[in-house]
Protein backbone atom coordinates (compact mmCIF):
# COMPACT_ATOMS: atom_id res chain seq x y z
CA UNK A 1 0.00 0.00 0.00
CA UNK A 2 1.35 3.16 -1.13
CA UNK A 3 2.06 6.14 1.28
CA UNK A 4 -0.27 8.97 0.98
CA UNK A 5 1.21 12.44 1.40
CA UNK A 6 -0.63 15.24 2.60
CA UNK A 7 0.70 18.50 1.26
CA UNK A 8 -0.10 21.47 3.73
CA UNK A 9 0.33 24.81 2.46
CA UNK A 10 2.08 27.37 4.29
CA UNK A 11 -0.02 29.57 6.17
CA UNK A 12 -1.37 32.63 4.35
CA UNK A 13 0.39 35.97 5.49
CA UNK A 14 -2.55 37.96 7.20
CA UNK A 15 -3.69 40.61 4.78
CA UNK A 16 -2.69 44.58 5.92
CA UNK A 17 -6.05 46.00 7.59
CA UNK A 18 -7.68 48.58 5.62
CA UNK A 19 -9.38 51.30 7.30
CA UNK A 20 -13.04 51.62 6.08
CA UNK A 21 -14.69 55.42 6.17
CA UNK A 22 -16.34 54.12 9.54
CA UNK A 23 -13.22 52.58 11.10
CA UNK A 24 -11.62 55.94 10.51
CA UNK A 25 -14.65 58.32 11.47
CA UNK A 26 -14.68 56.21 14.57
CA UNK A 27 -10.88 56.86 15.16
CA UNK A 28 -11.34 60.75 14.69
CA UNK A 29 -14.15 60.96 17.01
CA UNK A 30 -11.59 58.86 19.59
CA UNK A 31 -8.64 61.61 18.96
CA UNK A 32 -11.44 64.87 19.32
CA UNK A 33 -12.45 63.44 22.68
CA UNK A 34 -9.06 62.94 23.84
CA UNK A 35 -8.29 66.93 22.65
CA UNK A 36 -11.83 68.52 23.45
CA UNK A 37 -11.37 69.41 27.38
CA UNK A 38 -14.61 68.44 29.42
CA UNK A 39 -16.61 71.58 31.06
CA UNK A 40 -14.76 71.68 33.98
CA UNK A 41 -11.60 71.38 32.54
CA UNK A 42 -11.73 74.32 30.37
CA UNK A 43 -12.97 76.86 32.87
CA UNK A 44 -10.30 75.91 34.71
CA UNK A 45 -8.06 76.47 32.17
CA UNK A 46 -9.61 79.82 31.35
CA UNK A 47 -9.15 80.24 34.86
CA UNK A 48 -5.01 79.34 34.74
CA UNK A 49 -5.04 81.56 31.62
CA UNK A 50 -6.44 84.83 33.11
CA UNK A 51 -4.10 84.47 35.95
CA UNK A 52 -0.84 84.18 33.63
CA UNK A 53 -1.95 87.22 31.47
CA UNK A 54 -2.83 89.17 35.06
CA UNK A 55 1.29 88.38 35.21
CA UNK A 56 3.09 88.94 32.01
CA UNK A 57 0.30 91.18 30.34
CA UNK A 58 0.36 89.71 27.40
CA UNK A 59 -3.93 89.25 26.18
CA UNK A 60 -5.53 86.13 24.93
CA UNK A 61 -9.17 85.84 23.17
CA UNK A 62 -12.04 83.76 24.05
CA UNK A 63 -14.16 82.57 21.26
CA UNK A 64 -17.42 81.10 21.83
CA UNK A 65 -19.18 79.20 19.53
CA UNK A 66 -22.94 78.48 20.47
CA UNK A 67 -25.36 76.71 18.49
CA UNK A 68 -27.22 76.92 21.06
CA UNK A 69 -30.64 77.49 18.99
CA UNK A 70 -30.15 74.68 16.80
CA UNK A 71 -32.96 72.25 18.62
CA UNK A 72 -31.47 69.05 18.87
CA UNK A 73 -28.68 69.67 16.58
CA UNK A 74 -26.05 71.45 18.42
CA UNK A 75 -24.23 68.49 20.28
CA UNK A 76 -23.31 66.93 16.24
CA UNK A 77 -22.80 70.59 14.92
CA UNK A 78 -20.58 71.67 17.42
CA UNK A 79 -18.35 68.19 17.03
CA UNK A 80 -18.28 68.85 13.60
CA UNK A 81 -16.95 72.34 14.53
CA UNK A 82 -14.39 71.21 16.42
CA UNK A 83 -12.95 68.63 13.95
CA UNK A 84 -12.18 72.19 11.94
CA UNK A 85 -10.60 73.80 14.69
CA UNK A 86 -8.37 71.16 16.02
CA UNK A 87 -6.97 71.01 12.21
CA UNK A 88 -6.46 74.94 12.22
CA UNK A 89 -5.23 75.89 15.52
CA UNK A 90 -2.22 76.62 17.04
CA UNK A 91 -1.04 73.58 19.49
CA UNK A 92 -0.57 76.10 22.21
CA UNK A 93 -4.46 77.16 22.39
CA UNK A 94 -6.87 74.95 24.57
CA UNK A 95 -10.43 73.87 22.59
CA UNK A 96 -13.22 72.46 24.87
CA UNK A 97 -16.83 72.70 26.04
CA UNK A 98 -17.44 75.76 28.00
CA UNK A 99 -21.20 74.71 27.90
CA UNK A 100 -21.27 70.88 27.24
CA UNK A 101 -22.61 69.92 23.73
CA UNK A 102 -24.15 73.42 23.91
CA UNK A 103 -20.91 75.99 23.49
CA UNK A 104 -17.34 75.20 22.29
CA UNK A 105 -14.80 77.34 23.44
CA UNK A 106 -11.08 78.52 21.97
CA UNK A 107 -8.38 80.48 23.87
CA UNK A 108 -6.32 81.97 21.72
CA UNK A 109 -3.46 82.86 23.71
CA UNK A 110 -0.75 85.38 23.86
CA UNK A 111 -2.16 87.23 20.89
CA UNK A 112 -1.24 90.43 20.12
CA UNK A 113 -3.49 93.47 20.01
CA UNK A 114 -2.32 95.88 17.95
CA UNK A 115 -1.90 95.98 14.39
CA UNK A 116 -4.43 97.29 11.65
CA UNK A 117 -7.14 95.48 12.55
CA UNK A 118 -8.34 94.18 15.73
CA UNK A 119 -7.28 90.98 16.89
CA UNK A 120 -10.85 89.74 17.59
CA UNK A 121 -11.99 90.07 14.06
CA UNK A 122 -8.97 88.68 12.40
CA UNK A 123 -9.62 85.94 14.63
CA UNK A 124 -13.40 85.95 14.03
CA UNK A 125 -12.57 86.01 10.23
CA UNK A 126 -9.88 83.14 10.11
CA UNK A 127 -12.27 80.57 12.34
CA UNK A 128 -15.04 81.57 9.87
CA UNK A 129 -13.26 80.98 7.19
CA UNK A 130 -12.45 77.63 8.12
CA UNK A 131 -15.54 76.69 8.72
CA UNK A 132 -16.94 77.82 5.40
CA UNK A 133 -14.30 76.02 2.88
CA UNK A 134 -14.71 72.47 5.27
CA UNK A 135 -18.24 72.43 6.39
CA UNK A 136 -19.89 75.07 4.11
CA UNK A 137 -21.53 78.18 4.40
CA UNK A 138 -25.36 77.16 6.03
CA UNK A 139 -22.92 75.20 8.65
CA UNK A 140 -21.64 78.89 9.41
CA UNK A 141 -24.68 80.69 9.51
CA UNK A 142 -25.95 78.21 12.43
CA UNK A 143 -23.11 79.09 14.86
CA UNK A 144 -23.26 82.17 16.56
CA UNK A 145 -19.37 83.12 17.44
CA UNK A 146 -18.74 85.68 19.89
CA UNK A 147 -15.48 87.03 20.75
CA UNK A 148 -13.86 88.23 23.86
CA UNK A 149 -10.33 90.09 24.90
CA UNK A 150 -8.66 89.20 28.01
CA UNK A 151 -7.88 91.95 29.67
CA UNK A 152 -10.94 94.14 28.80
CA UNK A 153 -10.36 97.59 27.50
CA UNK A 154 -11.09 100.89 29.38
CA UNK A 155 -12.86 103.10 27.03
CA UNK A 156 -11.59 106.82 28.49
CA UNK A 157 -14.69 108.30 25.99
CA UNK A 158 -17.01 107.74 29.19
CA UNK A 159 -18.19 104.22 28.55
CA UNK A 160 -15.46 103.28 31.25
CA UNK A 161 -14.94 99.54 32.35
CA UNK A 162 -17.73 96.42 32.76
CA UNK A 163 -16.31 92.82 33.47
CA UNK A 164 -17.22 90.30 30.41
CA UNK A 165 -18.52 87.96 32.77
CA UNK A 166 -18.59 85.48 29.82
CA UNK A 167 -14.25 85.67 30.59
CA UNK A 168 -15.23 84.29 34.49
CA UNK A 169 -17.34 81.77 34.47
CA UNK A 170 -15.76 80.07 37.41
CA UNK A 171 -17.28 82.85 39.69
CA UNK A 172 -20.64 82.22 38.65
CA UNK A 173 -20.16 78.47 39.93
CA UNK A 174 -19.02 80.58 43.23
CA UNK A 175 -21.99 82.15 43.43
CA UNK A 176 -24.22 78.79 42.92
CA UNK A 177 -22.39 77.16 45.43
CA UNK A 178 -23.11 79.77 48.39
CA UNK A 179 -26.24 81.14 46.95
CA UNK A 180 -28.04 80.23 50.57
CA UNK A 181 -24.87 82.56 52.33
CA UNK A 182 -25.48 85.50 49.75
CA UNK A 183 -28.89 85.06 50.40
CA UNK A 184 -28.41 85.63 54.12
CA UNK A 185 -25.90 88.31 53.71
CA UNK A 186 -27.78 90.43 51.68
CA UNK A 187 -30.82 90.32 54.49
CA UNK A 188 -28.26 90.95 56.94
CA UNK A 189 -28.01 94.13 54.57
CA UNK A 190 -31.12 95.25 54.16
CA UNK A 191 -32.05 95.03 58.04
CA UNK A 192 -28.82 96.27 59.71
CA UNK A 193 -28.93 99.26 57.11
CA UNK A 194 -32.03 99.89 57.75
CA UNK A 195 -32.03 99.90 61.35
CA UNK A 196 -28.86 102.21 61.29
CA UNK A 197 -30.34 105.10 59.19
CA UNK A 198 -33.33 104.90 61.63
CA UNK A 199 -31.13 104.55 64.82
CA UNK A 200 -28.65 107.09 63.80
CA UNK A 201 -31.36 109.60 62.26
CA UNK A 202 -30.79 112.10 65.18
CA UNK A 203 -27.20 112.35 64.29
CA UNK A 204 -27.53 112.22 60.64
CA UNK A 205 -29.81 115.35 60.92
CA UNK A 206 -27.64 117.25 63.47
CA UNK A 207 -24.71 116.66 60.95
CA UNK A 208 -26.79 118.05 57.46
CA UNK A 209 -27.39 120.84 59.72
CA UNK A 210 -23.82 121.18 60.85
CA UNK A 211 -22.51 121.18 57.22
CA UNK A 212 -25.63 123.80 55.93
CA UNK A 213 -24.74 125.93 58.34
CA UNK A 214 -20.77 126.13 57.80
CA UNK A 215 -20.22 125.82 53.88
CA UNK A 216 -22.22 127.07 50.61
CA UNK A 217 -23.53 123.49 48.71
CA UNK A 218 -25.50 120.42 49.22
CA UNK A 219 -25.63 118.36 52.11
CA UNK A 220 -24.82 115.13 50.11
CA UNK A 221 -22.20 114.62 47.68
CA UNK A 222 -22.48 112.12 45.06
CA UNK A 223 -19.23 110.62 43.20
CA UNK A 224 -19.47 107.92 40.74
CA UNK A 225 -17.80 104.44 41.66
CA UNK A 226 -17.82 101.40 40.64
CA UNK A 227 -19.39 98.44 41.60
CA UNK A 228 -19.07 94.38 41.61
CA UNK A 229 -17.93 93.79 38.01
CA UNK A 230 -17.51 97.42 37.28
CA UNK A 231 -20.84 98.54 37.57
CA UNK A 232 -21.19 102.18 37.63
CA UNK A 233 -23.41 103.71 40.64
CA UNK A 234 -23.49 107.05 42.97
CA UNK A 235 -21.78 106.48 46.37
CA UNK A 236 -23.34 108.95 48.83
CA UNK A 237 -21.16 110.59 51.27
CA UNK A 238 -21.84 113.65 53.46
CA UNK A 239 -20.11 116.76 51.77
CA UNK A 240 -16.39 117.59 53.23
CA UNK A 241 -15.09 119.55 50.77
CA UNK A 242 -15.69 123.08 49.35
CA UNK A 243 -17.88 123.24 46.38
CA UNK A 244 -15.98 123.94 43.06
CA UNK A 245 -13.03 122.16 44.25
CA UNK A 246 -10.35 120.75 41.58
CA UNK A 247 -9.99 117.34 41.20
CA UNK A 248 -6.85 117.01 40.12
CA UNK A 249 -5.46 117.18 43.73
CA UNK A 250 -6.32 113.44 44.68
CA UNK A 251 -6.30 112.24 40.54
CA UNK A 252 -2.33 113.09 41.47
CA UNK A 253 -2.24 111.62 44.60
CA UNK A 254 -3.78 108.76 43.66
CA UNK A 255 -1.31 107.66 40.71
CA UNK A 256 1.70 107.94 43.24
CA UNK A 257 -0.64 105.71 45.62
CA UNK A 258 -1.22 102.90 43.77
CA UNK A 259 2.75 103.48 41.92
CA UNK A 260 3.52 102.45 45.79
CA UNK A 261 5.16 105.81 46.26
CA UNK A 262 5.74 106.94 49.88
CA UNK A 263 2.94 108.64 51.92
CA UNK A 264 2.20 112.20 51.34
CA UNK A 265 2.45 113.23 54.65
CA UNK A 266 5.65 113.38 56.63
CA UNK A 267 4.53 115.25 59.49
CA UNK A 268 3.15 112.24 61.49
CA UNK A 269 5.56 111.10 64.32
CA UNK A 270 4.91 107.25 63.80
CA UNK A 271 7.58 105.38 61.65
CA UNK A 272 4.91 104.31 59.53
CA UNK A 273 3.83 106.59 56.55
CA UNK A 274 0.58 107.66 56.39
CA UNK A 275 -0.81 106.72 52.67
CA UNK A 276 -3.36 109.10 52.48
CA UNK A 277 -4.42 112.57 51.36
CA UNK A 278 -4.09 114.74 54.22
CA UNK A 279 -4.45 118.63 55.04
CA UNK A 280 -6.23 118.48 51.92
CA UNK A 281 -7.03 122.14 51.44
CA UNK A 282 -10.27 121.34 49.69
CA UNK A 283 -11.53 119.93 52.91
CA UNK A 284 -13.93 122.09 55.29
CA UNK A 285 -13.27 122.23 59.34
CA UNK A 286 -16.28 119.93 59.97
CA UNK A 287 -15.34 118.13 56.87
CA UNK A 288 -11.66 117.18 58.90
CA UNK A 289 -13.92 116.29 61.81
CA UNK A 290 -16.05 113.82 59.85
CA UNK A 291 -13.85 112.04 58.15
CA UNK A 292 -11.73 111.34 61.32
CA UNK A 293 -14.96 109.70 62.52
CA UNK A 294 -15.51 108.05 59.62
CA UNK A 295 -19.02 110.13 60.28
CA UNK A 296 -19.07 111.07 56.35
CA UNK A 297 -19.73 107.49 55.25
CA UNK A 298 -23.36 107.47 56.97
CA UNK A 299 -25.47 108.24 53.73
CA UNK A 300 -23.85 104.89 52.38
CA UNK A 301 -26.21 102.65 54.25
CA UNK A 302 -28.75 103.89 51.69
CA UNK A 303 -26.80 102.49 49.03
CA UNK A 304 -26.70 99.38 51.11
CA UNK A 305 -30.48 98.97 50.77
CA UNK A 306 -30.27 99.96 47.63
CA UNK A 307 -28.31 97.20 46.75
CA UNK A 308 -25.15 99.06 44.89
CA UNK A 309 -22.79 98.07 48.25
CA UNK A 310 -22.58 95.90 50.90
CA UNK A 311 -22.10 96.14 54.96
CA UNK A 312 -19.04 94.48 54.27
CA UNK A 313 -16.70 94.48 51.49
CA UNK A 314 -13.83 96.27 49.50
CA UNK A 315 -13.75 99.72 49.41
CA UNK A 316 -15.61 101.04 45.73
CA UNK A 317 -13.09 102.79 43.17
CA UNK A 318 -13.17 106.29 41.55
CA UNK A 319 -12.84 105.65 37.86
CA UNK A 320 -9.51 108.10 37.41
CA UNK A 321 -8.30 105.56 40.25
CA UNK A 322 -9.27 102.12 38.23
CA UNK A 323 -8.42 103.44 35.14
CA UNK A 324 -4.21 103.34 36.41
CA UNK A 325 -4.64 99.99 37.96
CA UNK A 326 -2.63 96.88 37.27
CA UNK A 327 -4.46 93.90 35.55
CA UNK A 328 -4.31 91.74 38.80
CA UNK A 329 -5.72 95.00 41.17
CA UNK A 330 -9.36 94.90 39.17
CA UNK A 331 -10.24 91.74 40.67
CA UNK A 332 -10.64 93.69 43.91
CA UNK A 333 -14.21 94.12 41.83
CA UNK A 334 -15.25 91.11 40.69
CA UNK A 335 -16.30 88.84 43.47
CA UNK A 336 -17.93 90.90 46.08
CA UNK A 337 -19.91 93.75 46.32
CA UNK A 338 -18.50 96.91 47.48
CA UNK A 339 -18.79 97.75 51.34
CA UNK A 340 -18.99 100.36 53.94
CA UNK A 341 -16.33 98.17 56.08
CA UNK A 342 -13.86 95.59 55.15
CA UNK A 343 -10.47 93.82 55.63
CA UNK A 344 -8.62 96.46 54.80
CA UNK A 345 -10.22 98.99 56.74
CA UNK A 346 -9.67 97.35 60.39
CA UNK A 347 -6.28 95.73 59.47
CA UNK A 348 -3.90 98.88 59.25
CA UNK A 349 -6.58 101.02 57.17
CA UNK A 350 -4.22 104.43 55.27
CA UNK A 351 -1.15 102.46 57.03
CA UNK A 352 -0.91 100.17 54.43
CA UNK A 353 0.37 100.40 50.81
CA UNK A 354 -2.19 99.99 47.73
CA UNK A 355 -0.86 96.51 46.78
CA UNK A 356 -1.29 95.12 50.38
CA UNK A 357 -4.50 97.04 50.63
CA UNK A 358 -5.44 94.73 47.07
CA UNK A 359 -3.84 91.38 48.74
CA UNK A 360 -6.35 91.82 51.82
CA UNK A 361 -9.62 92.30 49.57
CA UNK A 362 -8.28 89.25 47.58
CA UNK A 363 -7.79 87.34 50.78
CA UNK A 364 -11.20 88.37 51.81
CA UNK A 365 -12.69 87.58 48.21
CA UNK A 366 -11.27 84.26 48.38
CA UNK A 367 -11.91 83.41 52.27
CA UNK A 368 -15.22 85.18 52.43
CA UNK A 369 -18.02 83.55 54.92
CA UNK A 370 -20.95 85.08 57.12
CA UNK A 371 -18.46 84.24 60.27
CA UNK A 372 -15.88 86.64 58.34
CA UNK A 373 -18.33 89.10 57.91
CA UNK A 374 -19.58 89.72 61.46
CA UNK A 375 -15.83 89.43 62.75
CA UNK A 376 -14.83 92.32 60.63
CA UNK A 377 -18.34 93.95 61.79
CA UNK A 378 -17.65 93.53 65.21
CA UNK A 379 -14.00 94.50 64.99
CA UNK A 380 -15.50 97.94 63.00
CA UNK A 381 -16.37 100.63 65.38
CA UNK A 382 -13.10 99.61 67.39
CA UNK A 383 -11.45 100.75 64.24
CA UNK A 384 -13.45 103.93 63.78
CA UNK A 385 -13.00 105.68 67.56
CA UNK A 386 -9.39 104.36 67.41
CA UNK A 387 -9.20 106.51 63.89
CA UNK A 388 -6.01 104.87 62.63
CA UNK A 389 -4.74 106.39 59.56
CA UNK A 390 -8.54 108.18 58.96
CA UNK A 391 -8.04 112.06 58.26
Amino acid sequence: MGNIYLRIAPPAKQAAKVSTPKESFRFDRILQEDSVLAESTFHSVLTLERRRAERSRKPFVLMLLDANLENGAAAGILRQTADVILATKRETDPVGWYRHDAILGVIFTEVNPRGERPIVETLRAKVETALAKHLGQDHVARIAISVHLFPENWDKTGSGWLADSKLYPDLNRKVSRKRLPLVIKRAIDIIGSTALLLTLSPVIAAIAALIKLTSKGPVIFKQERLGQFGVSFKCLKFRTMYTNNDPKIHQDYVQQFIAGKDGLDKSDKSEQPVYKLTKDPRVTFIGRFLRKASLDELPQFWNVARGEMSLVGPRPPVPYEFEVYDIWHRRRILEVKPGVTGLWQVSGRSRTRFDEMVRLDLSYCRSWSLWLDLKILLVTPRAVLNGDGAC
